[in-house]
């Protein structure tokens, strides 16, 4: 494994934490309130970074998406690159993709995903879809949502032909919930399409875990080094050192991971096991990290409008979409299990020799 990023995959994102970086700020995100701020997605889009996302790879988009979680910024550029550009360049056909990717790649068209599938929609007819799905994230925003059906076929749907009614969540993420009645949508992919989108999902957000966690931590290590208490920095505190260091170790866990899974899926090697362990140290690790960052501000990071509580939010609400623990850890059991045995080396299982004495 070679997780060293190439000159594009490392323009890309030194471009993404400039404007991010530039944009993102405090003010702004207060001013946005719970709503995507169109200036910077119109930044993002006129750099031609939702469109870069097939072309630098998942691994590449991971580094992209850790520079979004950093800052927290409200745009849908995780759910356009994954569920849109992604998706479709992938799945799609010629004719979809090239009547599709150019406006996703230029943000005049936004995607979503109504990701993981809960078996809520039915096929009514070869081109109809009923059901709906409670929550969606960034659904408001979107033009265009990817539905998988009960049997977990991919359909792409137009949301002004639904109806999306707003769902306010613990992150600011422009939520919906999907109401399909009837609705006209249109194949994507065949078969293994959406075990496909889901790892992409999965690994994509778990990157973005690791950039919010990460700027979690930055700001936790920030105060705790300029807030003195008894005449010392807070840092200086062996506790307040052991609960950053564990919040170190697991963010380091959850980039890692998140690499991993991304590197093997971007050179088609079998990351399965690879994807679920990386959404479950997203899940599991991303909680306590957030936690403890919110913890290490002390009374401070009780304040709603302080910048560490919206990384706390956003970290749980991806625990949440990622999926908790025990159930992650279900589906690679299952995964494992049905795995064949791997016959043991016959170096490692023959007898020693014994010397004579």
């Amino acid at each position: 494994m070679d997780f060293t990023p190439t000159q594009e995959q490392t323009a890309a994102r030194d471009l993404a934490a400039r404007i991010f970086g530039d944009l993102s700020t405090h003010e702004r995100l207060v001013a946005a309130g719970t709503g995507t701020d169109a200036e910077l997605w119109k930044a993002l889009c006129a750099a031609g970074l939702p469109g870069a996302a097939e072309d630098i790879g998942l691994l590449g988009l991971v580094l992209l998406l850790e520079e979004q979680g950093r800052t927290t910024a409200q745009v849908p550029f995780a759910a356009t690159c994954v569920y849109g550009v992604l998706a479709v360049a992938g799945h799609g056909t010629d004719e979809q993709r090239a009547r599709l990717l150019p406006a996703l790649g230029e943000g005049t068209a936004v995607a979503t995903g109504a990701f993981p599938a809960r078996g809520g929609v039915q096929v009514l007819a070869p081109d109809r879809l009923t059901g709906s799905v409670p929550l969606v994230p960034w659904l408001r925003d979107a033009t265009h949502v990817l539905v998988p059906d009960a049997d977990r076929g991919l359909w792409f749907v137009r949301t002004a032909d639904a109806e999306v009614t707003d769902v306010e969540t613990t992150a600011p993420w422009s939520a919906g919930r999907l109401v399909l009645s009837g609705t006209p949508g249109e194949r994507l992919g065949g078969a293994g399409a959406y075990e496909s989108v889901l790892a992409l999902g999965r690994t994509a957000f778990a990157g973005l875990q690791a950039g919010v966690c990460a700027g979690s931590l930055a700001r936790a290590v920030e105060h705790t080094s300029a807030r003195e208490q008894f005449g010392r920095p807070l840092s200086t505190n062996q506790g307040v050192l052991l609960r950053a260091a564990d919040a170190y170790m697991d963010t380091e866990a959850i980039r890692v991971t998140a690499y991993e899974a991304a590197w093997r899926l971007d050179e088609g090697l079998d990351a399965a096991a690879e994807v679920l362990t990386a959404a479950w140290w997203a899940s599991e690790a991303g909680r306590r990290v957030v936690h403890a960052g919110q913890h290490l501000h002390g009374g401070t990071g009780a304040d709603l409008d302080h910048p560490v509580h919206r990384h706390f939010l956003w970290g749980r609400q991806l625990d949440a979409y990622l999926g908790c623990g025990p159930e992650l850890l279900a589906e690679l059991g299952q995964l494992l299990a049905q795995e064949p045995a791997t016959a043991p080396d016959p170096v490692l299982t023959k007898e020693p020799v014994r010397e004579s004495r």
